[in-house]
């Protein structure tokens, strides 16, 4: 099963940055380009994660916190949007019998 997951990653003639994911809707980094986006989104998600404390008060939590998270959740979503295989609901891989047909 690992071995057809690997394949369906491997098989990018297209160069998608990220592939649909097998089970679900969303995305999953298949190139460095993807996993960079992905760690420099999570790498500035943890800096301002680390720029709260139990201090601070409710409507500087929601400019220094809640939205720059949501300002890089869109530009995340939008470069997989483009970057990526257009996405759909998926139950697994495909079978090529019925693909075929």
């Amino acid at each position: 099963m690992l071995k057809k997951y690997v394949d369906y990653f491997k098989d990018n003639p297209e160069h998608y940055w990220f592939k649909r994911k097998l089970w679900g809707w969303g995305w999953v980094p298949v190139t460095w380009q993807g996993w960079v986006v992905l760690g420099l989104w999570l790498a500035a998600v943890t800096f301002f994660s680390l720029t709260l404390d139990e201090n601070s008060p409710p409507q500087e939590v929601a400019f220094t916190f809640i939205l720059p998270i949501l300002f890089l959740t869109v530009l995340l979503i939008t470069i997989c949007y483009k970057k990526g295989e257009k996405p759909r609901w998926q139950w697994g891989l495909e079978d090529k019998n019925e693909k075929e047909q």
